[in-house]
């Protein structure tokens, strides 16, 4: 078969039965890759998936075949949920708990702001069997690589479930992306602009170095008991914070911080990419795992606000509904469009400390949630 040949058999495939889908995914990993660079969303992670929706839907691609390179890498990072691990190093790594931890109160804004996976659950379960519908509700944690972990565990060996991971992945990490246009509408839609310029002064409490050391082995021990599936995620997210935290370390954790986490990541998005081949991303399944995965975010973030205004109607002291948003696992992002949207109704109202210590208990309450999903389903 010369070259002209080979070119015509390549364009012709376009066009025979679903072959005119791969165009389509072209087009969606082209708006991946457009959100990426021109919206600066998530684009370590969204750039990567974006070019890879496109390189696992050229024919006869060879990345994807059974020894292709993107099936190798999924296979070692993915599918033993390697990859996630490691990325929850770099961010235990990256999380500083004073915030929390000078005000533990706010870690029921984290464990608010799971509504939305267990809800999401009941809808899902109509469609889906048990176990995919538990990993669909996860997508409501806003936090990838539990995403990941739980749905590997739960479908990753079932044959008939297997094409739906993808739009799992897809879906948990576009959203987390997107936080910052999902999240905003819902916070207006369910406070008054009297309830959004609530001043919260912070009153900065010293936290012990004793107890930051502290605090990451002790959260682990508590969720090993409470959720003995959720250990390896909680753990390697512990790890990375007493990488940090230990001060004899530096260097390590700046490597965790940058090198480790940005190259993970790069992995981590091509990885996943390698499930959006057009056969398996284009059905009625995707839709509507998308459909309930943003469900899932608005419930997460409406939880958060909800449970804040309550706490309002008991409490002297009155607190920003807002920062119950923050709950969600979308660290930092979540906690930094609280605070951008304080300032914008009260240029000196800085809810930034609150909003990143309900994010940072959030990041800890997703992964427990993940936890107890696994505990159920398992």
């Amino acid at each position: 078969m010369d070259f002209l040949e080979f070119l015509y058999e390549n364009i012709a495939y376009l066009f025979q039965g679903d072959g005119w889908k791969m165009p389509v995914m072209w087009l969606i990993g082209g708006l991946l890759i457009f959100l990426a660079i021109k919206k600066e969303m998530e684009p370590t992670l969204l750039l990567p998936m974006g070019f890879g929706a496109i390189l696992v839907n050229i024919p006869f691609a060879d990345a994807i075949t059974e020894h292709g390179a993107l099936t190798t890498l999924y296979n070692a990072g993915i599918a033993n949920e390697l990859f996630p691990l490691l990325l929850f190093i770099g961010i235990g790594a990256m999380i500083d708990f004073g915030p929390l931890l000078s005000n533990p109160k706010l870690m029921i804004f984290g464990a608010a702001a799971q509504f939305g996976i267990f809800i999401t659950l009941c809808l899902a379960s109509i469609f889906f069997p048990d176990k995919a519908a538990a990993s669909i509700a996860v997508i409501g944690a806003a936090d990838g690589p539990t995403a990941i972990a739980v749905s590997q565990k739960l479908i990753g060996n079932n044959p008939e479930m297997q094409h739906i991971i993808g739009a799992i992945m897809v879906a948990a990490y576009s959203y987390m992306a997107l936080v910052p246009i999902i999240q905003p509408p819902i916070i207006k839609l369910l406070t008054t602009k009297k309830e959004r310029m609530i001043r919260m002064p912070y009153e900065a409490k010293e936290v012990s170095k004793v107890t930051r050391i502290l605090f990451p082995i002790v959260i682990t021990l508590i969720a090993g008991l409470v959720a003995p599936s959720a250990v390896s995620l909680v753990g390697f997210l512990m790890f990375g914070n007493l990488i940090r935290e230990c001060g004899v370390l530096k260097s390590l954790s700046e490597t965790a911080q940058n090198v480790l986490a940005n190259l993970i990541t790069i992995f981590l998005g091509i990885s996943i990419a390698s499930q959006m081949t057009a056969d398996k991303f284009l059905n009625v399944d995707t839709l509507l795992i998308l459909g309930l995965g943003l469900f899932a975010f608005i419930f997460d973030t409406a939880g958060g606000v909800l449970f804040a205004k309550l706490i309002n109607l008991f409490s002297k002291k009155k607190i920003n509904p807002m920062i119950g948003a923050a709950g969600i696992s979308a660290f930092p992002m979540s906690g930094r469009i609280v605070h951008k949207m304080g300032l914008q109704e009260d240029p000196q109202n800085f809810l930034l400390m609150h909003s990143i210590g309900v994010n940072v208990s959030g990041q800890i309450a997703s992964v427990i949630a993940g936890g107890l999903i696994l505990n159920f389903f398992m």
